[in-house]
């Protein structure tokens, strides 16, 4: 990538395990729950799928979040180089205390629909919407979400 990086987004590695063992932990207990006091057939189908799951996600997570994000003049992508939002698809930031948005993170609304993507704690892209967040330290967030601000301020002065 030779285009200049102008923030990252990198998950810590305390919250990174943090996440990571508490899905294990979840998918654990589930599964000593479903194997320990078996209640009656459908809800102990119930139970291992939940366990399973858990385990899925947190392998899920533990690939996610050994990416980053990087915010170039051209777009928002990840370090596995999927484009998550082209700077000139994005309408607006949601960064507020009330918005919806991950923890630690925000929120673009785009002009238009984006490819549906998920990786668990760092982002998903939904419709046209992207979130980034969640395991993420909210002192890279909050900058990167300043310096989309500031390209949209940019662009909106050249539309003029």
């Amino acid at each position: 990538m030779s285009e200049e990086v102008l923030a990252r987004v990198s998950a810590s590695p305390a919250r990174r395990w943090f996440g990571i063992s508490s899905l294990v932990l979840l998918g654990a207990l589930v599964l000593y729950v479903a194997a320990a006091t078996p209640p009656e057939p459908a809800w102990q189908v119930l139970l291992v799928a939940m366990g399973i799951g858990a385990f899925w996600l947190a392998r899920a997570m533990h690939a996610a979040t050994a990416l980053s994000l990087i915010l170039t003049r051209e777009a928002l992508v990840d370090s596995a180089g999927t484009v998550l939002a082209p700077i000139a698809d994005i309408r607006s930031v949601e960064r507020g205390a009330f918005a919806m948005k991950p923890s630690n993170g925000f929120v673009l609304n785009m002009n238009r629909p984006q490819a549906r993507c998920w990786r668990p704690g760092l982002y998903w892209v939904l419709g046209k919407r992207v979130a980034v967040g969640g395991i993420t330290p909210s002192h890279q967030a909050k900058p990167m979400a300043d310096a989309i601000a500031i390209l949209l301020a940019e662009r909106g002065r050249e539309d003029a």
